[in-house]
């Protein structure tokens, strides 16, 4: 039962993984015809739609109500569902073909990401193995944003803000996903669905609001059918099916096994813009298995802590049959 529930498990991982890894190269040629907020909000409102049909059939319309924790789902919602879509996207087409790059290797950042949240929310310092880790992810972070180009940091002003709101997305859904601990009680759908369908209607908000400011033009119908093909792919794959497979791989794997299947972004990016035609430098690629080996060094340091704990325990902590035992050595002396 544990290995079938560790396969399926890893394949849910994987199929989530590389569908996020081919998700920017696809929106990379959808945001040459689309803009981004509009791109984030028909994908994101197809995809709460169909959450809500699978939600309404397989938990009925009391899985749709809030119990008083709506302010906290339309906080996480907005995170992930207008924060980290807009921002990336954003971010990706104003930066161009290295966008693409630079919002895959910021997907696979996460884990790090994460590790600084806690530090800042929590106040506790995370230990120095781990430092070294986030320090070593940022250092092959750094050499794929600038491609060993030192004149990029001559140019930051260009470069400094679609990094920014492309940091700024993944760190929405760094927090959307800390927010699922929260809802243990629930099922991954229903808090998949409620949250999609709250920040959805927040970027509902936002795109109307700029579209009658004059800000951002309403897509024609035309617009929409010239990436079909494009917007069909992000909802179901990336959008509907990643969502689903990974929140319920994770909980197959444990997050400590499943996250390692994160380094498949930045794989499955590679692999098809060389397809395309797109030529992966050697600093892109050795800053790649930078950040891979940084993740992975924290993740073996990590289970090497959980394996201590573990042997540590049976020492410090008696069990009945102990106990009995020194009780009848007691008695007989």
């Amino acid at each position: 039962m544990l290995k079938k529930q560790t396969i399926i498990g890893s394949i849910l991982c994987l199929i989530a993984s590389m569908s996020w890894g081919a998700m920017f190269p696809v929106a990379h040629v959808a945001l040459q015809q689309i803009d981004p907020f509009y791109f984030s909000f028909i994908r994101y409102f197809v995809v709460a739609i169909i959450l809500s049909v699978m939600l309404w059939m397989k938990e009925g319309r009391a899985a749709f109500r809030l119990e008083g924790r709506g302010k906290a789902l339309l906080f996480f919602g907005t995170m992930a569902f207008t924060v980290y879509n807009m921002g990336v996207f954003l971010g990706q087409q104003l930066m161009g073909e290295a966008g693409t790059i630079a919002a895959s290797i910021m997907e696979v950042m996460m884990p790090m990401i994460s590790i600084m949240v806690l530090w800042l929310t929590t106040r506790k310092a995370p230990n120095k193995f781990t430092l070294v880790s986030v320090v070593i992810a940022l250092a092959g972070a750094l050499l794929v944003i600038t491609n060993g180009k030192l004149d990029f940091f001559l140019m930051a002003g260009q470069h400094l803000f679609p990094l920014l709101l492309v940091f700024t997305g993944v760190m929405g859904w760094v927090i959307y996903s800390m927010g699922g601990t929260r809802f243990k009680d629930w099922s991954i759908l229903r808090y998949s669905t409620l949250t999609c369908l709250l920040g959805s209607a927040v970027s509902l908000i936002v795109v109307s609001a700029a579209s009658i400011s004059g800000a951002l033009p309403v897509p024609t119908l035309h617009t929409i059918f010239s990436i079909k093909y494009e917007m069909a792919f992000m909802i179901l794959l990336p959008g509907l099916a990643a969502l689903l497979c990974w929140n319920q791989g994770i909980k197959l794997l444990s997050p400590l096994n499943g996250i390692l299947f994160i380094n498949f972004v930045p794989i499955t990016t590679f692999v098809i813009m060389a397809f395309q035609g797109y030529q992966v430098s050697m600093y892109e690629f050795y800053g790649t298995l930078l950040i891979i080996f940084a993740l992975l060094r924290n993740n073996l340091h990590q289970r090497k802590a959980q394996r201590n704990i573990r042997i540590d325990v049976p020492k410090t902590v008696p069990t009945a049959t102990t106990v009995k035992e020194e009780r009848m050595k007691a008695a007989s002396s």
